[in-house]
């Protein structure tokens, strides 16, 4: 987009929209599928704090990169705006957490929260640290490779027995299914549901068919631990939901447990292997950071053989960085359902959609935001336009679950292979559709330590 051809839009009739361009809402919409980072960035500086847009999809939008903006969207009452539409539950099923609002969202999550806190993360540890040792046996000594592919089957791994409780032959479809429908359905998240069945070909009809495989697949999963004369002793996801019930003592539909499980799977692996590739790519173009991990890993070491907490600090701030600096998931958005919307000096009608752009706070609200910089976390909480996992009601269900899995991978490669460090420039951004990686994969060289 030119931004030489960009007009101001005309305001509302109350004079009260943000201003945004106006000319060629074709162009708007190639461009935000294409290259949406790069436009918003143009737009932010054009305009500042909120603009109007036409976009494909979401319809006539308010993009939003204030931190009080946010703030303000965020916590809004529920029922005057919502979860945005379309939205993924048109990839991941009716009866997923991102189809439900207002209070079936809030009932649902009740149910999801347990499995993602406390007692039940601190049992998922030992499977993190199991599938990246599994995963490393294989890889590459002396020479690059490149660490996405590695980090997402490892987090695949560890979210599936996560979720069933084990491992084993019956998993291995799921393997099979998971991985190319989290690639295909990242990319179709973006575009308009086409309106007629152009058969399996189509990328909509192969989702679709993914779809019907994974139902055939989990469906028996879910009769088999449902029917365990065990089920109150376990302590996997699956088990824990369907144990669970509602206020008025209703369980969940084994259709929608089969939704929400689709969404841990795709959701909680993509984004969390995604953002560990961006971790690689970032420690081995900075040394001192690196070194520093380190020493704190071996630390770490130390310490649980004196049965010493561990001292992850440092490792926290490394990955609470590269989430700014390398946001992966780049908005999140809210739907218009009052009459009108009051947003700081705006007014919002109906039917709009609001999105908040993360990846914008992560670069406007701090200082030399180009700057890798771990030092800026320790010691200090993330402030309020730290937002990779979005905010409010709609905020991640498994962000400490993610953030956990990461530390832990990341200390157990640390323990096990020097990485080298490297010069070269850093890894353009490239956008799988929803999410963003590096565009080489976050290439490393390693070599095993004693």
């Amino acid at each position: 987009m030119n931004e030489v051809t960009i007009a101001e839009r005309p305001e509302s009739p109350a004079g009260l929209l943000p201003p945004g361009p106006t000319r060629s809402g074709a162009l708007q919409a190639v461009g935000f599928v294409l290259a949406r980072r790069r436009v918003v960035g143009r737009l932010t500086r054009k305009y500042g704090e909120a603009f109007t847009l036409k976009l494909p999809v979401f319809g006539p939008t308010v993009v939003v990169t204030d931190p009080q903006l946010a703030k303000q969207l965020f916590a809004a009452n529920t029922d005057d705006v919502g979860n945005i539409q379309p939205n993924l539950s048109r990839i991941l099923g009716p009866g997923s957490v991102f189809a439900l609002d207002r209070a079936d969202h809030k009932r649902r999550r009740r149910l999801l929260t347990p499995p993602f806190h406390g007692k039940s993360i601190r049992n998922y540890e030992k499977i993190f640290e199991e599938e990246t040792l599994r995963e490393s046996v294989n890889w590459p000594l002396g020479q690059e490779f490149p660490m996405l592919e590695p980090m997402m089957r490892i987090t695949l791994n560890a979210i599936l027995r996560a979720v069933f409780g084990a491992d084993g032959a019956h998993l291995d479809e799921l393997r099979e299914i998971i991985p190319p429908w989290v690639t295909l359905g990242s990319r179709c998240a973006t575009l308009p549901t086409p309106k007629r069945d152009y058969g399996r070909w189509h990328p909509w009809g192969r989702l679709a068919e993914y779809r019907r495989r994974y139902d055939s697949v989990v469906g028996r999963l879910i009769e088999d631990v449902a029917a365990d004369p065990h089920l109150a002793d376990r302590d996997d996801i699956l088990a824990l939901l369907l144990r669970s019930t509602y206020e008025d003592g209703t369980a969940m539909s084994h259709t929608d447990i089969a939704d929400e499980l689709l969404t841990l799977l795709a959701a909680g692996h993509e984004t969390t292997a995604s953002t560990l590739a961006w971790v690689f790519e970032r420690i081995s173009r900075h040394p001192e950071v690196l070194a520093e991990l380190v020493a704190e890993a071996d630390g770490d070491g130390a310490s649980e053989a004196t049965g010493n907490v561990q001292a992850n600090e440092y490792r926290q701030a490394v990955i609470l960085e590269t989430q700014r600096a390398r946001t992966v998931i780049d908005f999140a958005g809210r739907h218009v359902y009052a009459p009108t919307f009051e947003l700081g000096k705006w007014i919002v009608p109906q039917g709009y959609s609001i999105i908040v752009s993360l990846s914008q706070l992560h670069v406007l609200e701090f200082d030399d935001p180009q700057r890798f910089d771990p030092d800026r976390f320790v010691g200090n909480r993330p402030p309020l336009a730290w937002v990779p996992y979005g905010g409010g009601t709609r905020r991640c269900v498994g962000a400490v679950f993610a953030n956990v899995e990461m530390d832990v991978v990341l200390r157990t490669v640390l323990r096990h292979f020097t990485i080298a460090t490297t010069s070269a420039p850093g890894e353009k951004v490239h956008s799988r559709g929803v999410a963003f990686t590096p565009k080489r994969g976050g290439r490393v060289v390693l070599a095993r330590r004693n």
